[in-house]
């Protein structure tokens, strides 16, 4: 009696995917015949897959020889995440310092489509703390680290990342709309760094500033984060004089000399 595939149908098709993805790396190009044969599945479930892959851009058909190949999108993809790796390992000499010097909560987190994705973290030395993952998604325009990664960038850029947001109103400070937005984000740009206080959680204060790229390029944020209770008005410009200080060696070995703060 033959063996039943319990494989749930959207891990299957994963499978398939990735099958394909392999097959098309292995080879300059193939057509549908002989990618049937290489990863054991019909023409036509071959070929669905593939308009479907197609359409998202990540193969190519070549010219009229029914030919398939894989584009430069999956080279785009593994570079990010390259880059992801190299900017945390330099960042986490300059986190650790921060986080020596302050014994606050640090942050470093980069755009991920209308959210900030927060990629590494230094905990607070304190037992109050800042709750926070790796990994985590927040809002652009209520937190420091959003407000920094979309300030550097043409105000169009901005309302196109924006125009499927819900501004959710999470304390009595939260922005309300970009159109709120976009003056705090011209100030960010003029003063070199970012806050939210208070409008992400009521209690609590960040403090951001951008991280450049070797094309001069907002890339990540780096910020302090501060229960209201530890925060010291007196102390402001310091913290923002170390996050520039420690986003500037970070952006320097990234290939950026000319950290303009």
């Amino acid at each position: 009696m033959a063996a039943v595939d319990k494989t749930p149908d959207s891990v299957s098709s994963v499978l398939k995917v990735f099958g394909i993805l392999q097959a098309l790396g292995n080879e300059q190009e193939l057509g549908v015949t002989e990618l049937s044969q290489h990863v054991l599945m019909s023409k036509s479930t071959v070929y669905r897959f593939l308009q479907t892959m197609k359409t998202l851009g990540y193969v190519k058909q070549e010219g009229e020889n029914d030919k398939y190949s894989l584009t430069m999108k999956l080279f785009e993809l593994g570079a990010k995440a390259l880059q992801n790796v190299d900017l945390i390992r330099i960042a986490d000499v300059q986190m650790r310092e921060l986080s020596k010097l302050t014994k606050e909560t640090v942050h470093l987190g980069a755009l991920e489509e209308d959210s900030i994705i927060y990629i590494h973290k230094i905990d607070s030395l304190y037992s109050l703390r800042m709750y926070s993952r790796i990994g985590r998604r927040n809002p652009l325009y209520s937190t420091a680290i959003g407000k920094v990664l979309l300030a550097w960038r043409d105000e169009s850029e901005v309302r196109d990342i924006l125009a499927d947001v819900e501004f959710e109103q999470f304390t009595s400070k939260t922005l309300q709309s970009v159109d709120q937005l976009m003056p705090v984000l011209d100030q960010v740009r003029k003063q070199g760094y970012a806050e939210d206080n208070q409008e992400m959680e009521e209690g609590l204060l960040c403090v951001a500033v951008p991280v450049f790229d070797r094309f001069g390029q907002v890339t990540a944020g780096l910020s302090l984060s501060f229960p209201m209770m530890r925060y010291d008005e007196k102390q402001h410009a310091d913290y923002v004089a170390m996050l520039h200080r420690s986003a500037r060696a970070i952006s320097e070995q990234l290939g950026y000399p000319d950290y303009p703060y």
